[in-house]
């Protein structure tokens, strides 16, 4: 299909929604990320709490600098992580939430792919009061892809703490859009990252703390949700260790380095990293097992209540020998699989940006964003329809497996939550541990 054509229908879709009554309007009636589509599931849609949203920098000092060696030897440097906060907050009826983000499309480490600034609503306030009457919120760490940014799920963030969550997104250095340095740096950084994050976050929300998010966070009650290499990152992150390949492919890739051994599943600093705060994680097409990051015991390790999502046709991670597989071995973990048939590796981010359909900008920044076969508003949507259920299953102790324990595919009767015929294209499976 032509570009021309992929815009028209694109444009064509933002105008036919922006019409539709069930989509909630900007004041300029724009189709924002994660407004309701008509055949939306029935979790889809936002809470009752008005949102905040915030940015926070943290810095994660002496850490192992991967990416250089002198003699043989790591030097240590200070991390610097920045983080989007959504939060409950307190806003005015008469003042509709708006708020604008500041992305960019291309990679820094490509020359065919210049960085190229642009800017996309959500419905969020920035900088607002917080909203203390929920007590401290159970809170969600966001992990993205590489290359990717702390942006790359709004959809999701703003809807969650709509729900009562507060959710911190990460822009993991050097496996952003505007800071791509080498792959060893995401390979051994991001479950030190969450784990870091997760640690800030309940410093900062001591009651004798003086930020924002001083006794409105619980991080005794934490989830993880990440994307592709975010979800490597999760994975590890609550007990599904490395494995002996991970470690030697690491040394190939960063110059002999065994750095990664501390992440490994044999290592005793490994199992004492893991966190009891940790109750559930997402992983949305977690990449590593197709490439030996994972053995039989490491994926034995991973015992947390788990939703993983893919593609049938993921071309990245994987799906059979990959993410299916990850499912397959985690034997000790309570987990479901929700598949997006013929899909490929993009089930997870927000639709793709206007901006990646301007003249000269290169092809690749729309198909980092789309699916060939789904509309990416509807597997938004369908996200947060199954992404609310688990969680509120395990962070709010609510009554929704009704939305999960469902039949593989709509063949063997209709899925809760969803309206007739809507659930096509879609299976569940779901494993018990013993």
């Amino acid at each position: 299909m032509k570009l021309t054509s992929i815009r028209y229908l694109f444009l064509l879709l933002f105008t036919l929604g922006a019409a539709c009554h069930t989509i909630a309007q900007t004041p300029d009636n724009t189709f924002v990320n994660g407004d309701l589509l008509p055949n939306s599931p029935e979790l889809s849609g936002r809470g009752t709490y008005g949102v905040g949203v915030r940015t926070l920098k943290v810095v994660h000092k002496d850490q192992v600098d991967v990416l250089h060696m002198k003699e043989g030897k790591h030097p240590l440097y200070d991390r610097s992580l920045t983080l989007e906060i959504w939060y409950p907050a307190r806003i005015s009826a008469s003042k509709p939430a708006m708020v604008t983000y500041e992305s960019v499309l291309g990679r820094s480490n490509d020359p065919k792919r210049p960085l190229i600034p642009f800017t996309f609503m959500g419905r969020a306030s920035r900088d607002a009061e917080p909203d203390v009457s929920g007590g401290a919120y159970p809170l969600v760490i966001v992990s993205h892809g590489y290359l990717g940014s702390r942006l790359l799920l709004t959809y999701l963030t703003e809807n969650l703490a709509s729900k009562g969550y507060v959710v911190v997104a990460i822009d993991h250095t050097e496996s952003t859009y505007s800071d791509a340095a080498g792959f060893p740096s995401t390979l051994m950084n991001r479950a030190l990252d969450d784990l870091f994050v997760l640690n800030e976050m309940a410093r900062l929300s001591a009651k004798s703390s003086n930020t924002f998010v001083a006794g409105l966070l619980n991080a005794d009650n934490t989830a993880l949700v990440g994307y592709s290499m975010g979800g490597y990152g999760a994975l590890n992150a609550v007990g599904a260790g490395y494995s002996p390949q991970a470690v030697k492919l690491f040394g190939q890739l960063a110059g002999g380095s065994t750095a990664l051994e501390v992440r490994a599943m044999d290592s005793p600093a490994y199992k004492a990293s893991l966190d009891p705060r940790i109750k559930a994680v997402v992983a949305f097409a977690p990449w590593g097992m197709e490439r030996g990051f994972w053995d039989a015991a490491g994926l034995a390790g991973l015992t947390l209540p788990t939703l993983f999502v893919a593609g049938s046709k993921d071309d990245v991670s994987g799906y059979e020998k990959g993410i299916k597989a990850i499912y397959d071995g985690a034997v000790n973990a309570d987990r479901y699989l929700l598949t997006y048939v013929n899909a490929r590796h993009n089930v997870a981010p927000n639709p793709p940006p206007i901006a990646s359909l301007q003249p000269g900008v290169s092809p690749d920044e729309y198909m980092h964003y789309a699916e060939p076969a789904w509309n990416e508003h509807r597997i938004n949507n369908i996200n947060q329809h199954f992404v609310t259920a688990f969680l509120g299953i395990h962070l709010k102790k609510m009554d929704y497996a009704k939305y999960l324990n469902l039949p593989e595919t709509d063949a063997g009767g209709p899925w809760t939550g969803f309206k007739p015929r809507m659930s096509v294209g879609l299976e569940m499976r779901h494993a018990l541990k013993p």
